[in-house]
Formats: C-alpha cells, structure tokens, sequence
C-alpha cells in the first residue's frame, strides 16, 4: 500500500528573501512511489478500459472531424471559465459567425484558447511533447489576448509568481522561484518519455499535478496545464483521436481540485491521483454518452435529409457543416453549400420547418443567427 505518512516527497516550502515562502521542488519524478493501492487500481482499470472504449467508439461517428471542432471549442470555453471568463460556448460559435457588439468582451480568451490547441494537435504531428511544444501553444494562447499584465507569452518567467492573493505573503500557494525553473521543467520533460513501466494515466496525472506546482509562465498556466493531458493522452494513443477534455470535470469540482494539488505538494501523491482517475473515469463516461447521442441524432436527421428529393444534396452539405458550426446566419450557408443568397435563405427556412435550425432571437428581422439545437444541447448539457 502506498505509505500516506511518507510527507514532503514532492517538495517544500522555504523562506525566501522578502519573508514569504515559496514552494521548492525535489527531483521529480518524486522517490518510492508506490501504485498499489486498491482505489488506484481499481480507479485505473475502470478508467483505461472506458477510454479504450471512448477511443473504439468514435471510429463508428461519422464526419469525426466535425465533432473534434465542437469538443475542442466546448473545452476551450470551460478551460476559459475556469480561470474566470463569463463568455459561453454559445458566445465562442457566435463569434465565428460574426463579432457581433452585444457578445461579451471575454470571449475573446476562448477564441485564443481555441488557435492553441489547433496548434498544439498539428505541432504534435511534427514533433513530440516537448518543453519547445509547450512554449508554441503558450505563445500561441496569449499573443494579443486579454490580460492584465504583459504575459510574455511563450517564454518561462523570469519572476516570481504566486496563486490566489495579493502577493506572495498571503497567497495560497507560491511557485518556485525562477532560477529553480530550468532544472524542474527539465525534470519534468525528461519524464515525458522515461518511466516507461509507468502506466500512461498516471504518468500525466503526475505530469499535469507537476507542471501546475512550477506554474513556469507568468499566466496561461492553468489553460496550458489542462490542454497537456489530451496532447499526452493522444501521444501516447490511448486516444487517436482529441475527444477527451478534463475541464468539465474540473470546471464542477473547482475547490476540491485546488485542495487536492494543495494534498500533493503535502506529499499525498495517492489522494491526488485518485481525484485525477475518478475524472478520467467520469469525463470518458460521459464522452461515450455524447458520441452515442450525436451519432443517433446524426442518423435521424440524415434520413430526413435524404426524403427532401430536389435539394438534398445542399442540404446534406448543411447539415454536415452543422456538426462543425452549428450557430449560423444566410451568409455562412452560401458558404457551406455555393447557394446563392436566395437559394441560401430558402435552404434556412427548410431546416427550420423540420425543427434542425431555430432562430437565437426570434424577434429579429435581419442578420439573424440560427442555431441546431438539438445537436448544441449536446454539448452544453453539465452535470
């Protein structure tokens, strides 16, 4: 069984110059881990065997692409919201429509988000998870964003930095200092690829608890660290495919996740992983219900489509365009399918009359903005 008296393994926290403490890493990975015990395992088993099956059942949904698009943006607005943005997943798809002026002005960090990990999945291509991957995606992530600070974006920081609080004396936990962040990312990356008789899965619970503790960027850390277990997880192909996200699960557990990265830097390594598999276990659960229910829904409305005779062809194109943008106005239907703007309107308001489209303001007349709800419902329903 894994020793829970074992403490201080991880690292401690030490007086720095100016009275606060900062929190300084040991080697990593931490010394005598053990993996034993029976909530583990059996959290580890459950979780791999529904991921396989996650990862078994998106090959069987059609036009998987498309759906990557959507759980790529309802991951970057949860990822977003966590670190405190207001904009919704509606407001996101809305924005790719068209900027309109009443759309919160936050919505902008899940565009950002969104351009990193499209990043981050096409770098991965290319190059292997790496601490050069990771600065892209950070670049990329806070370029021209929103910020209250210049973020120095893509570069480790060169200051200290510090979690919730004014400053380092009252703050819930400070990161190490700067010059202890070459040694421990170097740690960190090495890891990556060493440990191989490691399970995966809690090879990156390890990793992501890890990164989190360096914190090695003066913001975006917390965006960076979540998009790095699906970039892990997709490496390491226990998934083929991006279609597992960990924001949602954080996003409803937002203190205990904080109290369990507080219960690993104490040395409790096991009551952080199990959190962390209990949410691959949830997450992946409710992932093989959403595929299940896009593919049923997919399949009943593409039957409807095929009934309409003259015009089902365009209407196939919109409707497959649906599952990557299922917000939309008259102008990106010409896009979708080459109608003209008059065969394109008459297209709308036959998705609308078979209950595939709705208007989002039913009392606008022009530029309106019509949207596939049942399939968005998907994606926005939380437990």
């Amino acid at each position: 069984m894994y020793q829970k008296e074992s403490k201080n393994i991880v690292g401690k926290n030490i007086t720095q110059i100016g009275g606060y403490k900062a929190f300084i890493p040991e080697k990593f990975p931490p010394k005598n881990l053990s993996f034993q015990g029976e909530k583990l395992i059996h959290l580890l088993s459950t979780s791999s065997l529904l991921l396989g099956k996650l990862d078994g059942l998106t090959k069987l949904v059609p036009d998987i692409d498309f759906f990557i698009f959507m759980y790529i943006k309802k991951e970057a607005a949860l990822s977003s919201q966590i670190e405190g943005t207001k904009a919704q997943l509606t407001d996101a798809l809305h924005a790719e429509v068209e900027r309109a002026p009443e759309l919160p002005s936050d919505v902008d960090d899940i565009l950002h988000y969104i351009e990193a990990m499209n990043l981050g999945f096409q770098e991965l291509n290319k190059i292997p998870l790496s601490l050069r991957l990771i600065k892209k995606i950070h670049q990329r992530l806070l370029t021209n964003a929103r910020s209250n600070y210049f973020p120095y974006p893509g570069e480790f920081r060169k200051s200290q930095n510090w979690i919730m609080g004014t400053n380092p004396n009252n703050a819930r936990f400070v990161p190490p200092p700067p010059h202890y962040l070459a040694s421990a990312m170097t740690d960190l990356e090495k890891y990556f690829y060493t440990n191989t008789t490691v399970p995966a899965l809690i090879k990156i619970g390890l990793i992501h608890a890890q990164f989190e503790t360096i914190h090695p960027f003066i913001d975006g850390n917390g965006r960076t660290g979540r998009l790095l277990i699906t970039l892990y997880l997709c490496q390491e192909k226990l998934l083929e495919r991006p279609v597992l996200y960990f924001s949602e699960y954080l996003k409803r557990n937002r203190d205990l996740y904080f109290d369990k990265l507080d219960e690993y830097r104490k040395g409790n390594v096991l009551s952080w992983l199990e959190f962390f598999l209990e949410g691959i276990r949830k997450v992946a659960e409710e992932a093989i219900e959403t595929s299940n229910k896009i593919i049923e829904l997919r399949e009943k409305n593409q039957q409807k489509v095929m009934k309409l005779g003259k015009g089902a062809k365009n209407a196939d194109k919109l409707l497959k365009s649906l599952y990557k943008l299922p917000i939309i106005n008259v102008k990106k239907v010409e896009e979708f399918t080459g109608l003209s703007r008059e065969g394109a309107n008459r297209l709308v308001k036959r998705f609308v009359r078979l209950n595939f489209l709705v208007p989002k303001d039913k009392d606008k007349k022009y530029g309106r903005i019509f949207i596939y709800k049942d399939y968005l419902r998907l994606f926005e329903d939380s437990r």
